[in-house]
């Protein structure tokens, strides 16, 4: 679904801190992004999800060159992949239920269209008796489970989560992991960007190294 041939990234008029980056994203398929702090995982994931452009090389999303795809069609394209971002962006004036549901209000979706299928992924995640609270009262992992949840809620074809389990104990880790596996099993390629190398030896995965700026994949 996703494809880079050669591309490299650098801000400003720094050196690259991506060289030659060249892989393919499948569909349906997961992997793991690692590679020591400051590697550049979230430049690549901010690539994937085109809030960045390279410097040069070739990014391919959907089978459209990321060069070509215009500031219109840009938004059409970023609903098929979902973000969970390292620190969550839950606005803490909405509910639960609010800040899951917040993509399809900003579409203008009216919510007697979508009530129900916030309801279940909530339920899913395991926040069905804490939908209605401020993000103040969660804790730190209902939280990131509120912030998967609002990723999902578009269906995404692809979801990309940074540092998922950064912020929360092992026995929490395993289960954000279980929710990922299964995602995946319904059908949603997955990519977690992390630095845990627990939580990478739980699963059998395609395993994606930064370092030095160039990437190796292990499959």
């Amino acid at each position: 679904m996703i494809r880079f041939e050669n591309v490299g990234l650098r801000y400003g008029m720094g050196p690259e801190i991506l060289r030659d980056i060249s892989f393919q994203l499948p569909e349906g398929s997961f992997q793991f992004l690692s590679g020591p702090s400051g590697a550049g995982k979230t430049s690549l994931l901010r690539l994937l999800f085109m809030s960045l452009k390279p410097t040069r090389g070739l990014i391919t999303v959907f089978g459209k060159d990321r060069a070509r795809i215009s500031r219109r069609d840009l938004p059409l394209i970023r609903r098929r992949i979902g973000v969970v971002f390292q620190d969550f962006r839950l606005l803490d004036h909405l509910t639960t239920f609010e800040n899951v549901a917040l993509p399809l209000r900003v579409r203008g979706r009216e919510e007697a269209s979508y009530r129900a299928d916030v309801n279940e992924l909530l339920n899913w995640v395991g926040l069905g008796e804490r939908m209605h609270v401020l993000p103040p009262v969660l804790s730190g992992g209902e939280k990131q489970r509120a912030a998967i949840a609002r990723a999902l809620i578009e269906q995404p074809q692809i979801l990309l989560a940074d540092e998922p389990t950064g912020n929360v104990d092992p026995p929490l880790a395993r289960r954000l992991l279980r929710l990922f596996i299964e995602l995946n099993r319904l059908g949603t390629a997955v990519v977690i960007a992390t630095h845990d190398v627990n939580l990478m030896e739980q699963v059998e995965a395609r395993r994606m190294v930064l370092a030095n700026g160039r990437l190796d994949v292990y499959d």
